[in-house]
């Protein structure tokens, strides 16, 4: 019976499998169908993200090469380059850093003088302005530019009480003589000595074109002929500056004769650089130059020869010690303190 019951199970599964075998067949047959579809389509999302990527980024394909492509980036880089100078060029000149001349290199330069001489003298001091004009600056002015290629000008800025009587005793004169260099956004008072300094070499190179732009004080008496056989040396120098140099101690102690606020900036020895004594010096035009298109950044400091040795300290700068220049060898024939020469006259009109 049991042999008989097995028999007729078997049969039974034997009759069950083809049909298990197919539904078996046809779901793997179904799933597989199913993978390949969604792989395939993967797929093709892949290749559409990609082509919408590169088509973004401009990763594409393009005719240019790859070579053109990275001239392409570089003129750009260039004209953003340039573009920046422009508006920092823009900026310079709008600042005063860039010299006006500059911009009109179409005009033929003239001719300028050798030398523009600029005598500093201030308020209530005619009497020395009408001894240095009888005894060095002839009253034919106009002829000795000409002739010798030499300006000479009194220098002085205006009156505190802008308009006062002080500005039109120096207006009257000047209607006179037209020897005067006025500078007129300057106040004139010692302690402005420095700023009066630069904004004359500003403004003389300005107006002028000269080989060289001197400065001296209106008690000095000056031999023309002997400072242009000095300055004749240096002509191969472009950037030179020419005095009796000198150095000396940083005063710190307020109310001093020659205190300097800012005598910490020297240092623990409290003592100058070398520069030019400030009763005569003489800069090139370069330098002149350089100080025009600098006077905004250019330091002052409490003494005139201090400030302009410091506008020159760090720069490529030719310094001569001229002992010509110095107070020790005036009476030698070159200068002489106009004290000295007024001593020396009236003692020829005397004897």
């Amino acid at each position: 019976m049991q042999s008989r019951g097995s028999n007729a199970r078997f049969s039974a599964m034997g009759m069950r499998s083809p049909i298990s075998s197919l539904m078996l067949a046809m779901f793997a047959a179904m799933a597989s169908l199913y993978v390949a579809g969604r792989l395939w389509q993967d797929a093709q999302n892949r290749v559409y993200f990609t082509k919408e990527l590169d088509r973004i980024t401009g990763q594409g394909h393009s005719a240019i090469s790859v070579a053109d492509t990275l001239k392409i980036i570089e003129c750009r880089e260039q004209r953003k380059k340039l573009s920046a100078l422009e508006m920092e060029l823009t900026a310079a000149r709008q600042e005063g850093f860039i010299s006006k001349q500059s911009s009109d290199m179409s005009k033929t330069p003239e001719k300028g003088p050798v030398i523009v001489i600029g005598i500093f003298t201030s308020f209530g001091r005619k009497n020395d302005r009408d001894a240095i004009r009888k005894a060095w600056m002839s009253t034919a002015l106009k002829k000795m530019e000409e002739k010798k290629g030499i300006v000479a000008r009194f220098v002085i800025g205006r009156s505190a009480n802008r308009g006062d009587s002080l500005d039109r005793s120096i207006d009257s004169e000047n209607s006179q003589t037209n020897d005067f260099f006025i500078l007129e956004n300057h106040v004139e008072a010692p302690e402005e000595l420095s700023k009066k300094t630069k904004l004359f070499f500003a403004h003389a190179a300005d107006s002028w074109t000269a080989d060289y732009y001197a400065k001296v004080n209106d008690n000095v008496f000056v031999n023309l002929d002997s400072l242009g056989n000095t300055l004749a040396s240096y002509l191969s120098d472009p950037r030179v500056y020419i005095g009796c140099m000198k150095s000396g101690e940083v005063f710190s102690e307020q109310g001093h004769k020659w205190y300097e606020p800012d005598w910490w900036k020297f240092g623990d020895g409290k003592t100058y650089f070398r520069h030019a004594s400030t009763e005569l010096f003489v800069i090139s035009q370069a330098l002149a130059r350089y100080i025009s298109i600098n006077r905004s950044l250019l330091r002052t400091y409490a003494h005139d020869d201090v400030s302009v040795g410091s506008w020159f300290i760090g720069a490529d700068v030719k310094h001569v010690d001229d002992r010509k220049f110095c107070c020790s060898s005036w009476s030698s024939g070159l200068f002489i303190s106009l004290s000295l020469y007024q001593h020396n006259l009236l003692g020829q009109i005397n004897s």
